[in-house]
């Protein structure tokens, strides 16, 4: 196992959620499949970069949308959270907001934000 992947016991969480729909078709192993989603949205890359150990992009876009549409990450999330009783933080650029010296500075101003010392020349 990997540094990132997925632990047996959050793996034994996710394990029962997941859709067991066969279309005659071999399943590809979902633990690796959502190893390489996950990889994707951690590193924020596109689907072709994703590294061929988790099997091929399209598997991984496929399954990530359909999942997406079916509510399948909405139920993973929920019991994730419900047994880490919430020691689990996720934050993205909405819930975050710029230090007051980091927003719509004055132009043509050459100081340091963070001290307001002028800069040398």
């Amino acid at each position: 196992m990997r540094r990132h992947e997925l632990t047996d016991r959050e793996w034994a969480i996710i394990q029962p959620l997941l859709p067991q729909k066969s279309r005659d078709v071999p399943r590809v192993d979902d633990r690796r499949v959502i190893n390489g989603i996950l990889w994707r949205c951690r590193a924020g890359t596109p689907w072709r970069d994703v590294p061929e150990r988790y099997g091929p992009r399209t598997t991984l876009y496929n399954r990530f949308t359909r999942w997406r549409a079916a509510g399948v990450w909405d139920r993973i999330l929920e019991a994730i959270s419900e047994a880490y009783d919430g020691d689990i933080v996720m934050i993205d650029s909405s819930c975050v907001r710029v230090h007051q010296h980091g927003a719509a500075g004055k132009r043509g101003v050459t100081t340091m934000a963070a001290w307001d010392i002028p800069a040398a020349a």
